[in-house]
């Protein structure tokens, strides 16, 4: 089993991935479970999941990086036993810090083979983030395997290079690929980084 959490910050696309990413696991055949984490965020919500046909777990009031720990780690040892997925997709709120959320998961007894953070960074707001969040918005990105540079079709080359030219000097280990989660634009780079 293996599991993805998607950080960002609020309206990065991290609900869009995860809709796009559990319909590309479900066209294979591959069992997948989603837990998200509303925190008052105005988004995809777990009824609206179910109605797509995912086996969904809502955690809304609270962040599950602090506030609703406790609740995260029961809500997947119950994942593990009622549904047993090849997958589990995290949606924590914009909130949270991934890398935290990584620590509840490995600390909770479901025993996944890999745990792995994709970071979204929403282009048209990265330079506004940088300036007033950007103690933060590193936190978010450092415990990422990748780095998703969201919205890029909104976006002229210059942007995409200036955030990609940013994040590789904050990250230089890091995988960096520019993206459209609405038109799909190289979700492919991103399909093929999966595990199942």
């Amino acid at each position: 089993m293996f599991v993805y959490i998607l950080g960002g910050f609020l309206g990065s696309g991290k609900t869009t991935l995860l809709m796009k990413l559990a319909s590309m696991y479900s066209k294979k055949g591959t069992k997948v479970a989603i837990v998200v984490n509303e925190a008052g965020e105005v988004g995809v919500d777990g009824a609206t999941l179910k109605a797509e046909g995912y086996d969904a777990i809502e955690l809304p009031d609270g962040c599950i990086c602090c506030t609703l720990s406790g609740t995260l780690q029961h809500a997947l040892q119950s994942i593990k036993k009622d549904i047993d997925p090849d997958v589990i997709i995290i949606e924590p709120t914009g909130l949270a810090l991934p890398h935290k959320v990584e620590t509840l998961v490995r600390t909770s007894m479901i025993d996944p083979e890999e745990t792995i953070i994709i970071g979204v960074a929403d282009i048209q707001r990265f330079d506004d983030l940088i300036k007033k969040k950007e103690e933060f918005f590193k936190r978010q990105m450092f415990g990422a395997n990748f780095i998703l540079i969201n919205k890029a079709d909104l976006a002229s080359p210059e942007q995409l290079a200036s955030a990609a030219a940013y994040l590789k000097r904050e990250y230089p280990d890091k995988l960096i690929i520019s993206v459209s989660n609405k038109t799909g634009q190289n979700l492919d780079k991103v399909y093929e980084l999966m595990k199942e």
